[in-house]
């Protein structure tokens, strides 16, 4: 797995982890959804600042962007899609 590859794969297990849209992460990173979606995609080499901003929007440091996957580990699980149902 190449590091754009592997930053991918930590951000969206990262992001999933903690119940965060991309949308959501988005705003609380001050970056665009549609970056955030390119980033998981391994479309996009993000800058260290922005890695920072996102490591601060999900409560991770940044090192946790290149944690190796364990050998066989599936890839993170989407979100339930739509929106939560009113209450």
């Amino acid at each position: 797995m190449d590091v754009q590859a592997l930053v991918a794969w930590n951000l969206r297990r990262l992001r999933v982890q903690r119940g965060l849209s991309q949308e959501a992460l988005a705003v609380d990173a001050e970056i665009d959804r549609t970056y955030v979606s390119r980033l998981e995609r391994g479309l996009e080499n993000p800058t260290v600042a922005v890695l920072e901003r996102i490591a601060l929007a999900v409560g991770a440091d940044v090192q946790e962007f290149f944690v190796r996957p364990r050998d066989g580990e599936e890839p993170p699980p989407t979100l339930p899609k739509g929106r939560k149902a009113r209450r």
